[in-house]
């Protein structure tokens, strides 16, 4: 089932529940989803590949966590709660999430194929990070533990 089958699905299912909070969050991801499909269409794409959807579905992750410590930090934890409640829901639609030490071994591997010894190489160990773990871990996470591999 592709990922916009399985949006309508649960869109009706959550209308059904009368789940406010999921039907909004269901509903702002498939907009999310039609207007990338509307902007890869001049290039020839007629639907976005599942990378592209699983990069979409991290950005909407990243904005829910970038939301829910700014509200935190201003002391709104009604709308902290609400954010923390849709990135739940956004999560159930990507990838597995790697522990932490599943994420230390891929990145030792990266680490000694890159040949980074020192700060100097993070960039290096980012890059290929970024490209074989997206959607399987948060950058901030990944970039955390690369420092302290390498001593940053």
């Amino acid at each position: 089932m592709s990922l916009k089958d399985r949006l309508g699905e649960d869109i009706k299912s959550a209308m059904k529940a009368k789940d406010k909070i999921r039907l909004e969050t269901v509903r702002s991801i498939k907009k999310a989803l039609l207007e990338k499909e509307v902007a890869v269409r001049p290039s020839g794409q007629d639907s976005l590949t599942e990378e592209q959807e699983i990069e979409l579905l991290a950005q909407q992750a990243k904005q829910r966590r970038d939301s829910i410590e700014q509200y935190r930090q201003a002391g709104r934890n009604d709308l902290a709660d609400k954010e923390a409640q849709e990135l739940a829901i956004i999560e159930t639609y990507l990838p597995k999430q790697l522990s932490d030490e599943e994420l230390s071994a891929i990145l030792d591997e990266i680490v000694a194929s890159v040949g980074a010894t020192s700060p100097k190489d993070i960039g290096k160990v980012m890059g290929v990070a970024m490209k074989q773990l997206k959607g399987k871990a948060e950058g901030k996470k990944i970039q955390e533990i690369v420092k302290g591999k390498l001593g940053g």
